[in-house]
């Protein structure tokens, strides 16, 4: 990404004769299944008059339809319409974001079940899917997506929204959280907890926008990963934007969908990316010195040809990428949220009783 966007694709007009050609999710669907739609409503909304014994009967002034049915029929009807247009829209985003992705040099899915990422997001619930995702590989591989998993509460379940952009880093960094205070309500907004030991004051603003937690022994780290100037773009461009570094991949996360036909979001995100990119370089010169250090330039058999006597060059003595485990997750803490609300919940159920 060089700073440059274009978004004509989510603004013109658009191409009726491209998108008849385009792939089968971004036509419109067919005659015959919207008939069939229609007649499975009517159907089955006349199935359920009957079983209610709710259509008419013979009488001495003759039969005809009930209110009841009349008003079932236009419901169904209602449907149909809804659900049409509810296609129609959907159908026009995805062939807008399909042109949108090409024009920027990137490639189009429009569904994916259970991305296979390590973030926090991505492990929780189930029905886990991303949804509109576009892909770019230069100069590292970067991906935005909207995404939903449900978390099920005894026989009630609730669907959770995000979007987010994963971009993929040189090496293997410890698993730091920038939690965004600016978007969050009452408590975080995030969907894990994690321990208050864990948490790390940096130098200037930046405690006003973030709260950072990176493991326990890997505070020098995070200060060399979080320099003055880095914090400083974080401060300026993603502000609103959750952060977690993990394993190899650095990840975004807001509540509103990142894959959208805005043209300001898409040229906001552009510029996030773009002002993290050239000093996400420098990461890539982390090492881990809890890692056994490994020769460079010396050959790995003490017997092999050119081998010399004697212990290696203390310079050449480098440790490998990669995390030692202590530095691989973050310890989370259970959230305190639920339990208040049990609290609170047996509190007035005890007032209650009591009265």
């Amino acid at each position: 990404m060089d700073g440059t966007i274009d978004t004509r694709a989510l603004i013109d007009p658009i191409d009726r004769d491209a998108m008849a050609k385009a792939p089968s999710y971004h036509r419109a669907p067919s005659a015959r299944l919207l008939i069939g739609l229609i007649a499975g409503i009517v159907a089955v909304t006349v199935g359920g008059f009957v079983l209610l014994g709710t259509l008419p009967t013979p009488s001495r002034g003759g039969s005809g339809p009930t209110p009841l049915l009349g008003i079932g029929l236009l419901a169904a009807a209602a449907v149909a319409v809804v659900a049409v247009l509810s296609w129609r829209t959907r159908r026009i985003k995805r062939f807008r974001l399909s042109q949108f992705a090409a024009a920027n040099g990137m490639t189009y899915t429009a569904d994916l079940s259970y991305p296979p990422f390590p973030g926090m997001i991505f492990g929780i619930g189930s029905s886990r899917q991303s949804t509109d995702v576009l892909r770019g590989g230069r100069p590292r591989a970067v991906e935005f997506g909207n995404y939903r998993y449900t978390v099920r509460h005894g026989k009630r379940s609730t669907t959770h929204h995000w979007g987010y952009v994963a971009v993929k880093l040189d090496v293997p960094l410890p698993n730091i959280v920038l939690d965004a205070i600016g978007n969050n309500g009452f408590g975080t907004n995030l969907p894990a907890a994690f321990q208050r030991a864990q948490r790390l004051s940096l130098e200037g603003d930046f405690d006003r926008h973030f709260t950072l937690y990176c493991p326990a022994g890997y505070e020098r780290d995070a200060l060399y990963l979080f320099t003055p100037d880095i914090m400083a773009r974080f401060i300026d461009h993603a502000a609103e934007l959750d952060v977690e570094i993990i394993d190899d991949w650095l990840f975004l996360y807001t509540k509103r969908e990142v894959s959208t036909l805005d043209p300001d979001t898409w040229a906001w995100l552009f510029s996030v990316i773009d002002a993290l990119m050239t000093k996400l370089d420098q990461w890539a010169r982390w090492r881990d010195d809890r890692l056994q250090p490994q020769t460079s330039g010396v050959p790995e058999h003490p017997l092999a040809p050119g081998a010399q006597a004697g212990p290696p060059a203390i310079g050449l003595l480098t440790p490998p990428p990669g995390v030692a485990p202590p530095g691989r997750r973050l310890r989370r803490s259970g959230t305190w949220i639920p339990i208040a609300f049990i609290v609170g919940t047996l509190i007035v159920w005890i007032v209650t009783r009591m009265n």
